[in-house]
This record gives structure tokens, sequence and C-alpha cells, in this order.
């Protein structure tokens, strides 16, 4: 029974690594319900979908932004989160840099660019305006020249822009900005024509990328959105495939999801909204929505508001975003994962921790021994098991030689010795059992929160979302195969995860114990090129682990 017992343990362990393996190389969306696609209606205006006709992307050499911004009359775009501009032609939001965010660790790194004009070699903006099913009202499009009322666009100033259609129609938009990354968009046109007119309020952001093969990340980077309530998250690939998915929603929002970074169109929550997934060309993709018709009479004035969210996976930002402007699931563009319910508690506590003691190294590691405190009665009981379980060892071993050629009698002298000793030979699986999702959740937490991003520790160690940055290769002075190329806290970790089995009752079976002894060598290797902050969480849980264990061995006599 023993053996069985490490067999099942061995199993766990194994299943562990290939599910790590699996989610890492292989990660699955987070469920949601079936997607209700539509078809698309055909009373309803398309929204613009290039700025460019293939022709003349062809022909076309990607620019700098800086280049490109050049070229144009702008509005300039301040705020302690975000810097950028509004094209004054066509009024799209088309440059936005990230304040708070630089590209790299290094010395004079840029600001996280989010936004790109049409010309770069990354296309990445949002635009809005009105359609109409009438081809003979002149709207406002991607050359219409705007007057412009207002200096600047900052959180106290917003801007208004104007535009006469020349068949009695002024075209009026007020674009306003808070602190964060939240847009609002107010458009209203006065008809001073002799005649009523619909039209369709629409917004979109559309973006190229360089390249749109599934990566390896366990974070969903694609298309996203909450449309009649229901997550749907889009990968690029599989966009490419359908070339639209579209959807009615009354209340929503859909934009595109990065590890770190988001943007999205917030429709208005009192009408009717089709929202669209769309690939509009190669490596190009939009996201747009069409509101309700807007039946606007003579001498009347019609308008219609969307929200534009542009910027960082704040989470805590997200959740007020959530509550404040009454946002479905707004905090779903942080992709939490199967273990919401653990993922999300964690991070708050670990973003607790790291403001009460200022550096988010030593929250994890205080998180991690405030989790052994919370199974350390479990750990106990496991632990106290464990030690009787190498004390009788001797006594196993015997049995073993004497009942070789009768399985069944073995395995009655076994149980009964479990029972006369008073062992549980499956309490020893229970901390591992229970340490799977709260192993996965700290991983998740570590691979989504940008508030782990580029937080250092103590040493060497410069961004804990990172791998251990001093590897062998470095320490070694000549090259190693990048799988084996690993760094100091992977060996740190499997050291203390080789003295800690070594404290655990030793398998009977050779074949087991083969396998237990290389298991510290493949976790070190499989963990070495993940986040060093869960390489330090687990090393020091293995530590905790060590001392409990130790001190109840010394209790119950065992060596």
């Amino acid at each position: 029974m023993r053996d069985e017992m490490k067999g099942l343990f061995l199993a766990i362990v194994l299943s562990i690594a290939v599910i790590f393996i699996t989610n890492y190389f292989f990660p699955s969306q987070t469920p949601s319900q079936a997607p209700k696609v539509s078809a698309p209606q055909a009373n309803l205006p398309a929204t613009p979908v290039t700025d460019m006709d293939a022709k003349e992307l062809l022909q076309a050499e990607p620019e700098t932004t800086q280049e490109v911004i050049a070229k144009d009359s702008r509005i300039q775009i301040s705020s302690s989160a975000l810097s950028g501009s509004i094209r004054t032609k066509g009024g799209r939001i088309d440059n936005l840099m990230l304040e708070k965010y630089k590209q790299t660790l290094e010395e004079g790194s840029p600001d996280v660019e989010l936004f790109a004009p049409a010309q770069t070699q990354a296309p990445y903006y949002a635009e809005f305006g009105w359609l109409s099913t009438n081809p003979k009202v002149n709207l406002p499009n991607k050359d219409t020249i705007w007057s412009i009322k207002g200096q600047k666009l900052t959180p106290e100033t917003p801007i208004v822009m104007e535009w006469n259609n020349g068949q009695g129609l002024k075209f009026i938009r007020k674009i306003s900005l808070d602190d964060n990354y939240m847009f609002t968009i107010q458009q209203n046109v006065i008809n001073n024509s002799n005649q009523a007119v619909t039209l369709y309020p629409y917004g979109l952001i559309n973006r190229k990328l360089a390249n749109v093969n599934s990566s390896a990340s366990v974070v969903h980077e694609g298309l996203i959105g909450v449309v009649d309530n229901n997550l749907q998250e889009i990968k690029y690939p599989d966009l490419v495939e359908d070339k639209t998915k579209e959807y009615k929603t009354a209340q929503g929002w859909a934009g595109f999801s990065d590890r770190y970074w988001f943007s999205a169109l917030i429709v208005n929550s009192s009408t009717p909204n089709t929202v669209k997934f769309s690939s509009t060309g190669e490596n190009t993709f939009q996201t747009d929505y069409v509101g309700s018709p807007v039946k606007i009479a003579s001498g009347d004035v019609g308008n219609a508001d969307v929200k534009l969210f542009a910027g960082a996976k704040e989470i805590k930002l997200l959740d007020e975003y959530t509550t404040s402007l009454n946002i479905p699931k707004f905090d779903l563009a942080v992709d939490f994962g199967w273990y919401y319910f653990l993922t999300k508690p964690f991070f708050y506590i670990l973003d607790f921790l790291y403001n009460f003691i200022g550096n988010m190294g030593w929250a994890i590691l205080l998180f991690a021994a405030l989790l052994r405190l919370v199974m350390f009665p479990i750990a106990n009981k496991s632990y106290d098991s464990m030690s009787k379980m190498k004390k009788i060892q001797p006594k196993l071993k015997e049995l073993q030689e004497r009942y070789q050629d009768d399985k069944m009698k073995l395995q009655q002298e076994t149980m009964e010795m479990y029972r006369r000793e008073k062992i549980n030979p499956a309490a020893g699986c229970l901390p591992m059992l229970i340490q799977i999702p709260v192993f996965f959740s700290l991983y998740k937490v570590l691979n989504i929160s940008i508030e782990i991003r580029h937080a250092p520790f103590i040493g060497w160690i410069k961004d804990l979302s990172a791998p251990d940055p001093l590897v062998l290769s470095t320490l070694l002075h000549f090259p190693v195969p990048s799988l084996l190329d690993i760094g100091v806290w992977p060996i740190i970790m499997g050291v203390t995860m080789f003295v800690q089995q070594k404290l655990n009752p030793t398998p009977t079976n050779k074949d087991q114990a083969r396998m237990f002894a290389l298991m510290p060598v493949i976790f070190t290797f499989m963990l070495g090129h993940f986040a060093s902050g869960l390489v330090i969480y687990w090393t020091l849980s293995n530590i905790l682990s060590i001392i409990q264990q130790k001190a109840i061995m010394r209790k119950n006599g065992v060596n």
C-alpha cells in the first residue's frame, strides 16, 4: 500500500509538471459561454475598415511616429498617465504614450507606445463618427478638417471639434479625458436643414500587428469584449479564419488585449448596439460598434456618447471603472484564468503587502510565509505521518523480504502496521493537492499583474515578472544551451527541493526512487525560465516546509 501511495504521489507531481507545461505552451482561454454570433445585418451601414486602399498599402514605406505626427496639425494630449496627440484631420486618436511605463529597464528607455498613426509600421488607433444609409449625406471622415476649440486635451480641459457638411448639418464632437486612461466622446449633430435625417453613431479601433501567430503566453492576447454579459476572447489566428464575429448588446465593451496593455470601446448602455470583431487585411484587425439609429428632425439635435479606454491593465483601476461607470465585467480585461476565485484575491493580498513593505519581492516572501501559516495544521498532520512512515521503514523492508512472493499477505501486513502505528499513508499527498491551485494562481498573478512588471527585489533581480537574469552562461563564461541556461534562484530552489525530498521516506520501489531523485532536477530546469518571483516564492515555501518537517521528525525521534 505504501508503494501505491508513493506511486500516487509521483503521479501527482508528474501531473503538475504536465499541466504546467501544457498551460505554458498551449494556454487555454478563460471559459466563457458559447458565442452568440449573428449574421451581419444588411440594413446597417458599414464602418470604415482601412486607412489606405490595397495598392497604396503595398507601395507605402512605414514611417516613424515622429515623422508622421510632424506632418499633421494636432491637438496635444497631456496628463499624468498619458501623452500624445489627436490628428485634426479626421479627428483620429492615433498617438498615445503611457507616461508611467517604460519599454525596458534600461536607463533612458522611452515610454510604452500604445497608439500609433496609420502610416507607421504598427498602426493602432481609434476613430469615431456617424454613418448613414443615404449616400447623399456628407459625413465627416478620415479626411475631414475639423475646427478646434481648445488648445490641449487634459483632465481639466476638454476639446471641442466642429464641422459643417454644407447641407445644413453641423457636427460637434467633445472629447474629455479623466486622470487615467478613460476618454469620453460626446457627439452631437445639429440639423439646420429642412428635412429629417437618420444617422448611426460608430466607433472603431483598428490595429496592424507584425505577427498574429499564437504566442506561448498563458495570458490572452487578441480581441476581447463583454457582449450580452458574456466574455468573448478571440485569438488573432481564429479571426483570420472566421473573418468576422458580430454580436448584439445593449451594454458592454470590445477591444484589444495585450499582456499588460488594453484598449476598448465602452458602448452606450441605454440603446442596442451592434459590436463586430473583424480581420480587415493582412495582419490587420478591427473592433467596432454601430449604435441604434438616431432620428434628427429639422431644427433638432441628435446625440450619442461612447467611452474609450486606452492604457495599462491596472487591476484596481479596472475594478473602480467597473463599479463607478457600471461597465459589465470590465475587470475581466485581465486574464485571471481558471482560478479566478484565488488569483484575484492573491493579487490584492500581494498589493496590500507591497504597499505595507515597499518591495514586491519581500511581499512575495511574506505571502509565502502567510500561506504556510494558513496550511500549518494540515502540513503538521502530513509531516507527522511522513515522519512515522520513515521511522518504520526498516520494518516495512522486513515485511517485503518476508512476503516477497505473497503480494496479498504483504498488503494485509502493511495495512495492519499502518493501523497499529496510527499512520495515514495518504496524508502526505494532501499538502501537495492543496498547493496545486495555489501555485497556479500565484503563477498567473505574476504573469498578469502590471504592478509586478519591472518590480525589483534585491541583488541582481530587477524584474520579478522575468526569469532570473544571472544565468549559468554568465557565471561560467561559456555558452550554455538555452534550455539549460538557468539562473541562481532556480538552482537554490532545486537544492531546497532536494533537501526536502531527503526528509521524506524513500520509496522501496527502485524505479520510483529514481524518478523521485530526478524531480528536483526536472523542476529546477522547468522553473528556471519562469518568473523569478515564482521561484523565490517556491524556494521560501520549501525552506519553511523543511523547518517544519525537521521539527516534527525530531519530536517523533526520527533522524
